[in-house]
């Protein structure tokens, strides 16, 4: 078993390349099927995804069973100046991809964002929700979404939403951070979402990696929070009780608007592949417990 893994030097791919040599992740073991797998890993400095020609000829050349693909261009400020990069990166690379894998017959498992909504409902989006993106991000990652779901059959697309992990920048590690140098911070408390851990997505994206159950999923946290609500629970299990403040979005104007409700339900995790995921508090103590080991 080959199995290739994109945006190698990312948050979610470092958990994912650790889980797949370790043989386990945070939730349980891998699938059988990827016990000593050969892990092919690439960035943009070995496997440039923009360029078409150079994504076929890797395919070719190495022909992995199952790619999944974390890159991406996620600055999501960045993608409202920088259209044409994004664009690129979220929509172009990710088309190459899904023509490469389908010339070779391999599995495509491409990771998405909940800003494919709008985030104007007052519900959980379900995977049979029709898009709306509201931001340059979330209009090229639909457009990516929409390249995987025409050009390669055996395809997943895996959205998820307010990811951290032990790897990179990240939400909790900008409040912690936060809190040391500054002891606390103002937190927009009008936007709702999933807090995911990568350690939970990493254990999903290979269950489903090894299943035939292909369309769109959504994997995030359970339960839902405001943002304010997050950073509190991170600065309590830090230590820092009470030093967050709300604020709202009007009061932290962004380049970027966001979805004010972008709650996602793992309605397809749990009707095929089941949902383990955890409820978000209990991610994020874990998350805490274990970022030392």
């Amino acid at each position: 078993m080959k199995i290739l893994i994109t945006g190698a030097n990312g948050m979610l791919a470092t958990q994912v390349i650790t889980d797949l040599k370790r043989g386990y992740t945070e939730l349980g073991k891998i699938p059988q099927n990827f016990i000593g797998a050969e892990i092919l890993t690439t960035d943009v400095d070995a496997l440039d995804i923009t360029k078409k020609d150079a994504c076929e000829k890797y395919m070719a050349e190495n022909r992995p069973e199952i790619v999944i693909n974390c890159a991406a261009y996620t600055n999501v400020d960045g993608c409202e100046s920088h259209q044409d990069d994004a664009f690129k990166v979220n929509a172009i690379g990710s088309r190459n991809l899904a023509i490469a894998c389908e010339n070779i017959g391999a599995k495509l498992v491409h990771v998405s964002t909940d800003y494919v909504f709008a985030g104007n409902e007052p519900t959980p989006r379900r995977e049979y929700d029709i898009p709306h993106p509201i931001s340059v991000y979330g209009k090229t990652k639909l457009a990516g979404e929409e390249f995987v779901k025409q050009y390669c059959k055996k395809s997943f697309i895996i959205r998820t939403s307010w990811l951290y992990g032990y790897n990179g920048n990240n939400f909790v590690k900008t409040m912690v951070r936060l809190c040391h140098e500054k002891g606390g911070a103002s937190v927009v408390n009008d936007q709702h979402g999933n807090p995911t851990n990568a350690a939970d997505l990493s254990h999903h994206l290979l269950k489903i990696a090894d299943s035939e159950e292909y369309g769109t999923y959504h994997c995030t946290g359970n339960g839902e929070c405001t943002w304010f609500e997050f950073a509190q629970k991170i600065a309590s299990l830090a230590g820092f009780e009470g030093v967050m403040k709300p604020c709202t979005s009007d009061e932290f104007p962004t380049p970027t608007k966001r979805p004010e409700y972008s709650a996602l339900d793992n309605m397809m995790l749990r009707v095929t592949v089941g949902d383990e995921m955890r409820d978000w508090k209990d991610a994020l103590e874990a998350y805490f417990e274990n970022q030392d080991k």
